[in-house]
Formats: C-alpha cells, sequence, structure tokens
C-alpha cells in the first residue's frame, strides 16, 4: 500500500503540476495585481486563492462538491455569482485604466523622481503606506479568494480529478486531503514564481502607459472569463 500511495502521488503531482502551469483565471489575477501592487500584493492575492482551494479539497474529501454536478440549481447559482463577480473585477480594471492619465503621477518612475526632496517633508510618509499597502493587500487577498470559490469549475476539478488517484481501500477523506496539499504546495510555488517575475516587470517597465495596459488587458480578460464561465454547462 506504501508503494502504491507513493507512486499516487508521484503521478498526481505530475498531472496537477502540467494543469497549474496552464494559464488560466487565477494565474491571471496574481499577475495583474504583481505588476499593479508588487510581490506583496501578488502574494495576497495569491494566498486567497490557496484559501480557495483548500476548502474545495475539504469539500471534496467530504463529498460536498458532488452536489455541483448531481445539482443544476447549485451549480447554476455558483456560476451566475462568479460571472457576475469577474463582470465586477473586469469593469474595476478597466475603470482604473481609465482614470489613469498618460503622466499619472502614481507611477513607479514618478515616485523615484520625487524622492530627494527635502528630509522634512518625508517624515509623515512612513506612517501612511502601512494602511495603504494593508488595504491593498486584504483586497487583493479577497479578489483571490472570490475568483477561486465563485468559480465552479474550480469545484469540478476537484471533484473530477482527486478521486482518480485515491488507491482502491485507501481512506479516502485523509487521501484527498494529502493530494490536496500537494496541489497547493504545487501552486504556491508556481505563484511564488508568477509574483516574482511580475513584480519585476512592474518594476522595470515604470511607464504609466504600460500600467495602464496591463489594466485594459486584465479587464477585458476578467470579462472574457466570465462570458465563458456564464455559457458553462456541467461536466
Amino acid at each position: 500500500m506504501t508503494h502504491d500511495m507513493s507512486t499516487t502521488f508521484l503521478w498526481f503531482a505530475d498531472v496537477a503540476a502540467l494543469i497549474n502551469v496552464t494559464p488560466g483565471l487565477d494565474t491571471l489575477l496574481v499577475l495583474r495585481t504583481s505588476v499593479a501592487h508588487g510581490r506583496t500584493g501578488g502574494r495576497a492575492a495569491a494566498l486567497g486563492i490557496l484559501a480557495g482551494c483548500l476548502a474545495w479539497g475539504v469539500a471534496t474529501a467530504v463529498g460536498l462538491t458532488a452536489l455541483l454536478t448531481a445539482s443544476r440549481v447549485a451549480f447554476d447559482v455558483l456560476r451566475i455569482g462568479g460571472a457576475g463577480y469577474l463582470v465586477w473585477l473586469g469593469c474595476s480594471a478597466l475603470w482604473q485604466a481609465r482614470r489613469r492619465p498618460a503622466g499619472d503621477a502614481t507611477g513607479a518612475g514618478t515616485a523615484v523622481a520625487a524622492a530627494p526632496a527635502p528630509a522634512p517633508a518625508a517624515a509623515p510618509a512612513p506612517a501612511a503606506v502601512p494602511a495603504s499597502t494593508g488595504q491593498a493587500r486584504r483586497a487583493a487577498f479577497r479578489a483571490g479568494v472570490g475568483t477561486n470559490l465563485l468559480n465552479p469549475k474550480a469545484g469540478i476539478f476537484y471533484l473530477s480529478l482527486i478521486p482518480q488517484f485515491v488507491p482502491h481501500g485507501a481512506p479516502v477523506f485523509r487521501t484527498t486531503l494529502l493530494l490536496t496539499a500537494v496541489d497547493v504546495l504545487e501552486l504556491a510555488l508556481w505563484y511564488w514564481i508568477v509574483t516574482t517575475t511580475a513584480a519585476a516587470l512592474g518594476e522595470r517597465v515604470r511607464r504609466p502607459s504600460f500600467r495602464r495596459r496591463m489594466e485594459q488587458v486584465g479587464g477585458v480578460a476578467f470579462l472574457g472569463f466570465a462570458a465563458n464561465l456564464l455559457l458553462a454547462e456541467r461536466a
């Protein structure tokens, strides 16, 4: 049984890795947030997504995700709610891009240029930064949780994939949680790579026009995912 479990975990890790690195809604959210708010913002969004994955894993272990395939009403409620949330994210991104002028003073390049200001004027700044940073992290975390938990495809992914890797005779609840942990650890590593790369890109490309373009691309992509979710059918 131990050999079977080891083989099962290796196979699952390979399959899950291929699925996790495939570009999708969650990766887009982490990428966009990392460019806009740096590594801390991107990793807060990633933590929200990982929390959602853990919740789906527990729901699969206790059999709750089976409701998504057994109940049309449950699937439709989650599908429509998720699509509505994605529309809100998409419209918010497009609105942010529209209201940010070409010479936006919030761009990183402008911030660097303002750094040589007299020392006394810079003293109050540290008190204001943590609050806004904390708010941005909390908003990013909530967005990560929302996009994951309101996506019925995420639940169906866990329901359809994980049970296939539970060996015959193995404890279903414990094995499902262990497989979920493998998936979450792989996702954490992937999002660490994404946030590090995207944040570095955002720091290098300091032009406000680049950030505005990223908001536009992200907004359109969110709306596209919303349309896809509205057209989705149960597996």
